[in-house]
């Protein structure tokens, strides 16, 4: 087991494992305790009590992060010729459809999100195992597959993510960055918060959140008191 630096001693010791902390207790501890040379991410780890197996216990949605995640969102838009200008007025990084289909099927993913039309999934499909793993696969249920193409580059410039319970029943995801007040991780925290709960599966019997932890890149994480986010106090 690898020992920990200096600052990892100083980062665990401010961190009290066996309290829930306020919202914006853990917003301001959060930041004391980073340590990275670089902007790091602000990140929440939210355990819900569902069998992510069972279809109807599934939790997928999407959200808009008040003050957006922090980071720079590289947007791919796959879609005919009549919407090509929409998509780079709107911001997207990447505009096209045959040859970035080719150049993904040659093993290029070097993006964050593809958005694209109804018109050509019919051509994303044939490149969907190499998406689908890597969460890039255009979903109508998350707006990437839209003819409204340049509201949907806007959204996701502007900090529009989604997020999906994994296999263990935890949503993880990031938040902003440790270079946002307090006040700002606190409204984008609350924001996703809510969305989740707002997205509890009518199947589930007994307790939905049963644990919500916030950290940073590298820094321990800070368990917040599930009964107490919504009033961020």
């Amino acid at each position: 087991m690898s020992k920990l630096t200096k600052n990892q001693k100083e980062a665990a010791a401010k961190v009290d494992s066996h309290k829930l902390y306020k919202l914006t207790e853990a917003c301001a501890l959060v930041k004391d305790i980073t340590y990275t040379k670089f902007d790091a991410s602000v990140e929440l780890s939210v355990r819900l009590g569902v069998d992510p197996r069972k279809a109807n216990q599934m939790v997928r949605g999407v959200v808009t992060l008040p003050h957006g995640t922090g980071k720079v969102t590289r947007v791919l838009v796959l879609c005919t010729p009549d919407k090509e200008a929409e998509a780079q007025e709107a911001g997207a990084d990447y505009v096209g459809l045959d040859e970035y289909i080719e150049k993904i099927k040659g093993g290029w993913t070097d993006v964050d999100v593809i958005i694209c039309t109804p018109s050509v999934m019919a051509k994303i499909g044939a490149i969907g195992r190499i998406l689908g793993p890597r969460g890039l696969m255009p979903n109508p249920k998350t707006g990437t597959v839209t003819m409204e193409i340049g509201n949907a580059v806007k959204e996701v410039k502007a900090g529009k993510i989604d997020f999906k319970v994994d296999k263990q029943g935890i949503v993880h995801t990031a938040i902003g960055k440790v270079s946002f007040t307090e006040q700002q991780i606190a409204e984008n925290a609350v924001e996703l918060l809510n969305t989740i709960i707002k997205l509890k599966p009518q199947a589930l019997k007994g307790t939905y959140v049963k644990s919500i932890y916030m950290s940073s890149t590298m820094s321990p994480g800070i368990a917040i008191d599930s009964k107490t986010f919504s009033a961020a106090e």
